[in-house]
């Protein structure tokens, strides 16, 4: 027995001096996403991209900590289609909803059932998911019913019509009204009467209410990110800022009073007058931006920014002036851009983008890669741990946002049936351009060097035949055409 004793002490000594095995190491968490999209902000009304009236700090700040994109391209000119891209990862020529449509009573034409939508990725992934702010793709109830298509909470306007008013009535809270405190709330048009003095404060009382909106929207999304802080989750915040009308809290308005020359604004050309237009559009975009710094607190508060993608972009360009008493040409709101909100030109759908994500993204970059919001569901569902569906159009770009070397985008395509009807396709430098698309007898072809000509005044369609059949073919191509959205001089063929 004596061997077999010291031969077991020895393999006790043995095990005794060896290093305890390190337990497994813990999988690193999926990191939380939070998507802000701005209502209608030019490419050039942050400080980061240019502005130099209008006080943007936290976006600015976002974009020294993260990665400008400077061609990112919205998804539409105007807002449901363009929202429509970025929850379905489908450029316009195959996603469902191609233009502004209401459905009545309430609401917009619903996204179709059938698809699998940015949130629903990220809920089957494991995520929490909440919408806090204007959603305008179908009522609840509809196939496009937000609480049905991957959102655990939604609070805040599902009509966008009926988020032209910043005092309303109500806002839902998931699928249930609730009242706010506005006696009477306040419409989202309206003049000043007869006799009523145009420069007299009192003359635009009633166009101010006392429960704002965007207060209310921003303590639900709060109240979200606390209540799933221990679990990733994924906070869409389609703010309604700086769409019109011009409902600027008063005070948000302080920090810009007396700041510019200012004509009153009585309400002739759409939506409700403003004593200060010009210092209201400015407050209700630097209002956006605390919003924005709000939400990044709350992360530095709950450590949790260094676990989180912030993304931070705009749903179209600058509207028309002086649409709303608006004067975007005074605000520089495109910049050297050509067109605005509505137009296929890059003032109406290049649009402003920042990602923040610590120790992925590099701090103080950019990138001038070819992106468009089909790319975001693949792109965080690639960043995310999530299966993407197979159908789409867009483009994992997560390499570039982690600073490597993508190849180049083929090609980025749009159409839209409003405004007159437009394609577009880039391809490059080069960009080719249809509009007047619903009338066949006018419909018109313009190609454009992006590098050459960035305002695009130097129309090159006559001198290039060869490259504008090229990228016509992609137009052919790409377009699958609409009953609901057609293009008149196309789909007639």
């Amino acid at each position: 027995m004596r061997p077999f004793v010291a031969s077991t002490l020895v393999f006790g000594l043995l095990t005794a001096l060896a290093p305890a095995q390190s337990p497994p190491k813990a999988r690193p968490r999926a990191p939380n996403v939070v998507f802000v999209l701005a209502d209608d902000l030019g490419y050039r009304e942050l400080g980061a991209f240019g502005q130099t009236k209008i006080r943007t700090p936290h976006l600015d700040r976002l974009a020294a900590q993260g990665m400008k994109l400077t061609r990112h391209y919205a998804g539409a000119p105007v807002c449901a289609p363009s929202r429509g891209v970025l929850m379905s990862g489908k450029h316009p020529g195959h996603a469902a909803v191609r233009d502004n449509k209401e459905a009545q009573p309430e609401g917009q034409w619903p996204l179709p059932a059938g698809e699998a939508l940015l949130p629903a990725v990220l809920h089957d992934a494991h995520y929490a998911t909440g919408a806090f702010g204007k959603w305008g793709l179908g009522m609840f109830g509809t196939s496009g019913d937000p609480l049905a298509r991957g959102f655990d909470r939604f609070f805040g306007y599902d009509c966008q019509r009926h988020a032209h008013s910043y005092w309303p009535a109500y806002l839902y809270d998931d699928a249930n009204r609730i009242a706010l405190g506005n006696q009477p709330p306040v419409p989202g048009g309206g003049k000043l009467r007869a006799g009523e003095d145009a420069a007299d404060p009192a003359s635009y009382a009633r166009f101010v209410g006392s429960d704002y909106a965007p207060d209310r929207i921003l303590t639900a999304a709060t109240a979200f990110v606390r209540t799933h802080a221990a679990r990733p989750f994924f906070l869409y915040f389609p703010s309604v800022l700086p769409h019109l009308a011009l409902h600027a809290k008063p005070a948000d308005l302080q920090a810009y009073d007396g700041a510019f020359p200012e004509t009153p604004y009585t309400g002739g050309n759409g939506y409700t007058p403003h004593r200060t237009p010009r210092a209201a559009y400015a407050a209700m975009i630097t209002r956006l931006d605390a919003d924005v710094g709000a939400l990044l607190a709350l992360l530095d508060e709950l450590q949790l920014a260094n676990d989180t993608i912030v993304v931070f972009t705009s749903d179209n360009g600058a509207t028309h002036s002086p649409v709303g008493g608006t004067d975007v040409d005074f605000f520089a709101s495109c910049g050297e851009l050509r067109g605005r909100k509505g137009s296929m030109y890059e003032g109406g759908i290049r649009v402003p983008a920042i990602v923040r994500w610590p120790g992925h993204v590099p701090a103080g970059s950019e990138s001038a890669r070819l992106t468009g919001f089909e790319d975001w569901l693949p792109t965080l569902a690639e960043l995310c741990g999530a299966t993407p569906p197979k159908d789409v159009d867009g483009i994992a770009f997560g390499a570039t946002l982690r600073g490597e070397q993508q190849p180049e985008r083929p090609f980025l395509y749009r159409e839209f049936a409003g405004y007159g009807g437009w394609q577009a396709v880039w391809v490059g430098k080069h960009k080719l351009v249809r509009r007047q698309l619903q009338d066949p007898a006018k419909a018109t072809t313009e190609l454009y060097d992006l590098e050459a000509s960035p305002a695009e005044s130097a129309d090159l369609a006559a001198a290039q035949p060869e490259r504008v059949r090229e990228l016509s073919a992609i137009l052919r191509r790409e377009h699958v055409p609409s009953p609901t959205f057609p293009l008149a001089a196309i789909d007639a063929k």
